[in-house]
């Protein structure tokens, strides 16, 4: 997003912040409502369109909002998409693109104030790897002729009580409704908004085997410190790697394997 659209999301930011730092606001119930409310307005293009007209004064547009909502989903959440349409946006689609990350943030606000925060990051981690690994099910999963119906039920039956119901909600929005994004894409930025509640970034972390507690805290203590920022590792096993560790924070890549080293040595000698 830019210009007017990246100034209304940061308020809209602000004021979902302010709702779900609000003991008496129900988050998952808000999520709810926001997942409808950009369900309604992606599919309703002529209603986008209108809503971010801004020929149209703002009040009216919040308006409009109140007599469609009121009665459909809680009062919070027609307060929050009202003060959304108020604000300026430089493209229709970017009022869906803010919801959908609103409603996401949302779920992963309960499983906050739930201290199940770390969890749902690392079953969101898991579950990528599990996809990657699985060519069947990712065909499943991306198949263009399958229904949301369809897809949705398949991911209960593999989710169901085996991960946090955040977890499964967030998969099954993703799925069900990709908007154009892949599954690897969708996962990345759900981890990405996990992370941004509490200022921490996210270091992919692969290992040959798996890291010890005490391995575990000097590398998350050396990380914060080279970034200054507090950091969540999501930690991958892979015996390719031989020995060693590949860490992979946003675009930058520290790889200390094994086989890197040997990649390395390899192409020296052929070159």
């Amino acid at each position: 997003m830019n210009g007017a659209s990246r100034e209304a999301l940061a308020t809209a930011r602000e004021s979902l912040d302010a709702l779900t730092d609000s003991t008496s606001v129900d988050a998952s119930t808000l999520a709810e409502g926001l997942a409808s409310v950009t369900a309604l307005l992606n599919r309703e293009v002529s209603l986008r369109r209108v809503l971010t007209d801004p020929a149209q004064a703002g009040e009216a547009k919040a308006q409009l909002v109140s007599r469609l909502l009121s009665g459909q989903v809680s009062g919070e959440t027609v307060d929050l998409v009202s003060g959304m349409v108020r604000s300026r946006w430089s493209r229709s689609r970017d009022l869906v693109d803010a919801l959908e990350e609103l409603t996401a943030t949302a779920d992963l606000s309960s499983a906050q104030r739930a201290g199940v925060l770390d969890d749902v990051e690392d079953e969101l981690f898991r579950f990528g790897r599990i996809a990657d690994s699985s060519p069947n099910l990712r065909a499943a999963l991306s198949d263009k002729a399958a229904t949301a119906t369809a897809k949705a039920g398949l991911l209960r039956s593999l989710l169901g009580g085996k991960v946090n119901p955040v977890t499964e909600r967030l998969i099954i929005r993703l799925v069900t409704a990709p908007r154009g994004r892949s599954l690897e894409q969708g996962l990345d930025s759900l981890s990405k908004l996990a992370a941004s509640r509490r200022d921490r970034m996210v270091a992919v972390v692969t290992s040959a085997v798996p890291l010890t507690d005490v391995q575990k805290q000097r590398l998350g203590g050396v990380l914060a410190r080279v970034y200054g920022r507090e950091m969540h590792l999501n930690l991958d096993v892979d015996p390719e790697v031989l020995g060693g560790i590949s860490v992979r924070v946003g675009d930058e890549v520290i790889d200390g394997t094994v086989a890197s080293r040997l990649d390395e040595a390899t192409r020296r000698m052929a070159g």
